[in-house]
This record gives structure tokens, sequence and C-alpha cells, in this order.
């Protein structure tokens, strides 16, 4: 794989987007005021920022929470057939609730409860559209244990493929156009009660809204590096939050967005990553916490021995890396810096995410959000062990 990837029209445009996401964080850590980020297009709407009180963890229905954060836990809720308490249930609750469009682009699918609840949300008139990987999605449905799109097309709703040899590897849902539901999380019973992963829900029009663009891009059969980018049209701020959204393969992630905040860190950088191949991002992490920047990790143990896995880099370089203790996989893809930004979505930390599939990553400025994540990692990272020494080849 390339060790360096070199920067692009658009990468810059990145790049700025960054730098003013990390501006903008400081100007407000200074003078306790919040900005409205802008970018480009005089389409782009203007997002008051207003103080709020924050409510992680609670469900859609409870209260003003614009906001919810969901972790799988394998240890403890690991029975699908009792789902209530999963993101299962949490997505289920998300679907029943829905009164106009449920728009879809989510990768992988073997959940008939998820699918009753969209046949049942297409009955009552929702507008259900799902967009799948070719391979990995429609192709796997005729598999055993599969035919939940089937058990969808059958019932009249619309199942598309991306059609190529690269993934439409996203895991995104809008619910009326006003709810964003993304993260790390495969809608599968492997995903939701055995593997590790995340889920990200907002309550926000104009957040949809982004996601949205890119879903009726996928929709009308535009993927990958050649779909087209409306990156000046994918920041804003939200009840006083800065957020960046980025999709790949048309837009760059990792070279202009995410290293650039990585190299930002201050106090303390955390990931857990389900595949780390990408050289850039494990130099930028050294080169941080040889600045005095505590770094910590973890890395799949399926994924972090294969070619190409920056393990070895990141333990030769003395930086505490772990390989998860998942009896699967650690799926998430989660960088978490100065306990303020959180970087999750679907995107690997990887070249083929970054070059040739269908991704989205969202770059978030709380420390609310922020807390919640670094609880997740420290109970992956303590169910996680070192890598054995002698099997570790250093320079």
């Amino acid at each position: 794989m390339p060790r360096r990837r070199a920067s692009s029209q658009r990468g810059i445009i990145v790049l700025f987007v960054t730098i003013l996401l990390v501006i903008y964080g400081v100007f407000s850590a200074l003078t306790g005021t919040s900005i409205n980020i802008n970018i480009g297009a005089t389409s782009t709407p203007s997002f008051p920022a207003t103080a709020t009180t924050f409510q992680p963890n609670i469900t859609p229905t409870s209260g003003p929470a614009w906001w919810q954060v969901y972790f799988t836990d394998p240890l403890t809720i690991n029975d699908p057939n009792n789902y209530a308490a999963s993101i299962e249930g949490k997505l289920i609750e998300q679907i029943n609730a829905a009164q106009s469009s449920i728009h879809i682009a989510s990768f992988e699918f073997d959940l008939n409860p998820v699918a009753e609840a969209l046949i049942a949300a297409r009955q009552r008139g929702v507008d259900v559209r799902w967009v799948t990987d070719n391979e990995y999605g429609l192709v796997a449905d005729t598999e055993p244990g599969h035919g939940q799109f089937a058990m969808l097309q059958n019932a009249g709703i619309e199942v598309r493929g991306d059609n190529r040899t690269a993934l439409m590897h996203n895991k995104f849902w809008i619910f009326d156009g006003k709810i964003l539901w993304t993260g790390s999380t495969n809608i599968t019973k492997n995903g939701i009660f055995i593997q590790d992963n995340n889920a990200i829900v907002f309550s926000s029009p104009e957040l949809a809204a982004i996601y949205e663009r890119e879903f009726e891009e996928m929709w009308n059969g535009q993927f990958g590096p050649k779909s087209p980018s409306q990156l000046n049209e994918q920041s804003l701020v939200l009840n006083g939050t800065p957020i960046q959204v980025i999709f790949t393969s048309e837009d760059p992630a990792l070279e202009t967005a995410i290293i650039p905040l990585v190299r930002s860190a201050t106090s303390s950088i955390r990931f857990l990553a389900f595949s780390f191949t990408d050289y850039p991002l494990a130099e930028a992490m050294i080169q941080r916490a040889q600045q005095g920047v505590n770094v910590a990790g973890v890395i799949d143990k399926t994924q972090s021995g294969g070619q190409g896995s920056e393990l070895a880099t990141l333990f030769c370089a003395k930086i505490p890396v772990r390989q998860d203790g998942n009896r699967q996989f650690m799926h998430n893809k989660v960088i978490i810096i100065d306990e303020r930004y959180v970087i999750t979505g679907s995107l690997n930390f990887s070249t083929s995410a970054e070059e040739s599939n269908d991704e989205n990553v969202i770059i978030i400025d709380n420390p609310d959000i922020a807390r919640r994540y670094m609880q997740d990692f420290e109970r992956v990272y303590g169910q996680g062990a070192a890598p054995d020494p002698s099997k570790v080849t250093c320079p």
C-alpha cells in the first residue's frame, strides 16, 4: 500500500474545513463563545450555535435529546431472541416511529425483526428504500440464514445494489428526513450480538439532509471516486457542536481530515480499529506520542496479523496497542482525540476504504459524546491484551 497519498483539490478543501473545526474548538474553549461554520456554497444554511443540556444514551422517545449513542456489549446483550435492549431494539423503535420515509445505505442484513418492521412501515405508507452492497448484500441474501432482502422486495420495498467490485460499506439510516443513524454496526446478528460496534443517532434535519444527498446519489447509481463531491455543504454547527461529514471515495478522509486532527492532539488519542493498515495515520500517532501525547488503542486480532497491518509499527514504537478480546470481531472504526473530538462511521483505516469504497466519516467536537466513547474504549481496551512480543517483528 502507498505510504503517502497526494492531496487532491478536494483533499485541500477537507483539510481547510478540518483546520476550521480545530480553530473553532480552540476559540470556543478560550472565549466561551460560539460561531457558525459555513464553508463554500452560499446555499449552505447557517446554523445557530446555542447552549444545550446534553443527555447521553436516551432513547428517541424519552425527551428533547438531540443525540444518542449506543454500543454493543457481547458479554451481556447477546441473545437475538431478546433484542429489546440491543441496538436492534433501538433501530426498530426508530422504524416504528417513522411517518414519511426511511432511506437506508447499509452493507449487510440478516435480521427478520428489522425486515418485518420495515414491511409494516411500508404498509402504513412510509417510503422505504435500501441501497446495499451487491455481493455482501444482494448475493449473500441467497445464503442460509439470509433472505431478508427478498422479504422486503416481496413486500414492494425496492433494494438496489452497487453492482461493482468495491464495497458499498456504509451503515447509515435516515428517518423522515430529520433523524440520522450512523456508525460501525452492520444490521446483522453478528454485528449486534457478537461483535463490538457503535451507533450514533442525531435528531437534525440539516445533518440528515447531508446524508440524504449521498443516499440519492447512490440510489441513482453514482458510486465510488467518480461520484460527485458536495463537500462544501457537509459541515455545520449543531446545538453548539461542530460536525464535519466526509464521504469516501469521492472525497479523501484520512490524509486530509483524520490525520491533521490527530496531529493537533494535545493530551490524548484513543482508537478502536477493525482494520488499521494506513501507515501515515500510525506515523502521526507515533509522532504525537513522542511529543508527550498519551496514545493507546485496540486493533481487531483477526486483522492485526494480516498483510499491511500497522500493529507492529505502533507496538515497536512503544505505543500501548492491544489486540481485542472479542470471540469474533472488534468492528469499531473510532478515534477519540483530547476527550472532545470523536471520529466514527464506517471507514476502516485502510487505502481501499479511502480510495475505492463508499464510506462515511463523521467528526464531532463534543466532550459529552466523547465521554461516552471513552467509556466504551475502556471496556474494549480492558478486555484486550498486548501482542506477544515473540510474534512481532520490529525493524
